[in-house]
């Protein structure tokens, strides 16, 4: 089945992202908005909508008359934005984000495809930072070769999150703010966390399981991988299901769409893949490649390619930061393999003509770098990552669940036999790089070790 692509074309995504001047906000948040941000997210989350809970209570079995046993049934219309979308069919919604000046507001396209049979629902969310393409076309390519006749469960993408930002070619909102750390958002807020808390009530909360598209940031680039929390072993085994793909372990913080969908039950990673403002055809590919084969260990459709015997790849890693500012001149290159002690690139003074190196503290690869650029001291220069077994990473996955189980017993009897104590003052924010938004810390801070999301 071949749809039209009805609300955007690749021709127009070129010439925008031609056309389009990033806005570049300095790199470390400014600290009224960081404690802004953290008053707000002090704030009670949105209580879990209502058909997750209905899901789990409604019976949607029939009887067989002949044998007298319960037959499956398919899957109920799908009530999402205000509509509902039948099964077995393809369809456009549009979202508008809860803002001021509604007369001007515009929609923001949904896509949804509802199979025909029952199963899972999985959410696609790309171009939260608006200059960052290469999510929107794996979003754009997916939704339409899905054929929803024969899709068990439902897949619903939203290509353009950001729609302003990706409009002016900008990372941020219209009033310069990360929505990547304002999830799940207030209706209350400010601007950034009333549309966070609309995508997130209206969209992501429907979903069980996300995947949330992003590249690298301001000038930096990444080799197609997941960021998860690989403490949570539900988390762990979705990684597993995107094949060969790398995947870094990065513990979800308060603010982010992955943290906030973890807490409520929505099992997220973040796919990272290329640099902003370009498209890259190459990671285009790999990112659809790696969801197709998702949907094909999810069982819910037959991919026509995708990863049957690779498994994942994990690592730990950590930024490698200039020690001084001038010109950033590499020596390496995406996915090299790198020994400690090598030079990962040179620094230099322009005017002084004097320099440092950039050396790599262990053994592993290069999953992210800086293109050539002049940094200041302190810029995360290069991402290099340590593999990981599976069987480790499984490990500390269960250590960590039974370690959490036992913390919360241990709190439920405290609180039994001892008084309550006043709740204590939330602990101020750390400063952090704007340029370090998805990364490790996949970030609320932007990241203490990480650029991006």
């Amino acid at each position: 089945m071949h749809k039209p692509l009805s609300w955007i074309t690749l021709g127009t995504l070129s010439l925008l992202a031609t056309l389009a001047q990033p806005v570049w906000a300095t790199e470390v948040e400014d600290e009224e908005r960081a404690l802004e941000r953290q008053q707000e997210t002090d704030a009670d989350a949105p209580n879990k909508p209502p058909h997750r809970i209905e899901s789990s209570n409604t019976d949607h079995s029939d009887t067989n008359e002949a044998t007298g046993e319960a037959e499956p049934a398919g899957p109920d219309p799908l009530p999402l934005l205000g509509q509902r979308v039948q099964p077995g069919t393809f369809a456009t919604l549009h979202w508008t984000p809860d803002q001021s000046f509604a007369s001007i507001a515009t929609p923001v396209p949904v896509l949804v495809a509802h199979g025909l049979k029952p199963g899972p629902k999985l959410c696609l969310t790309a171009a939260i930072h608006g200059d960052e393409l290469n999510g929107i076309e794996m979003v754009r390519r997916l939704m339409y070769e899905l054929e929803p006749n024969e899709l068990a469960g439902t897949v619903i993408g939203v290509p353009i999150v950001n729609l302003d930002g990706f409009r002016s070619g900008s990372r941020y909102l219209s009033d310069r703010r990360d929505l990547n750390r304002y999830f799940p958002g207030n209706k209350d807020g400010s601007a950034a966390s009333r549309v966070a808390h609309s995508l997130f009530g209206n969209i992501v909360s429907h979903c069980d399981y996300l995947v949330d598209l992003h590249t690298g940031s301001q000038k930096r680039i990444n080799q197609p991988q997941l960021r998860a929390d690989l403490d949570n072993q539900d988390v762990v085994a979705f990684a597993k299901h995107f094949g060969g793909m790398t995947v870094l372990h990065s513990p979800g913080v308060t603010g982010m769409l992955r943290d906030a969908a973890v807490k409520e039950g929505i099992v997220a990673v973040t796919m990272e893949a290329g640099g902003p403002n370009r498209l890259e055809t190459q990671a285009v590919s790999y990112g659809v490649q790696a969801i197709e084969t998702l949907l094909e260990n999810l069982e819910m459709r037959k991919a026509s390619r995708f990863w049957s015997a690779p498994q994942p790849v994990f690592f730990e890693s950590e930024w490698i930061r200039a020690s001084q500012g001038g010109i950033l001149l590499s020596e390496v290159e995406l996915n090299d393999k790198v020994k400690k002690g090598q030079i990962l690139g040179t620094v230099t003074d322009p005017i002084s003509n004097t320099g440092s190196a950039i050396i790599a503290p262990y053994n592993g690869r290069v999953l992210g770098m800086a293109v050539n650029q002049v940094v200041h001291a302190g810029f995360a220069a290069f991402r290099i990552g340590e593999v990981k077994s599976t069987e480790e990473v499984e490990a500390q996955a269960e250590k960590a669940s039974k370690k959490k189980e036992q913390k919360e017993n241990n709190g439920d009897k405290s609180e039994l036999e001892s008084e309550p104590v006043p709740p204590k003052a939330p602990p101020p924010e750390r400063d952090v790089d704007r340029a370090e938004d998805i990364s490790s810390l996949d970030h609320q801070n932007d990241g203490g070790n990480e650029p991006h999301p």
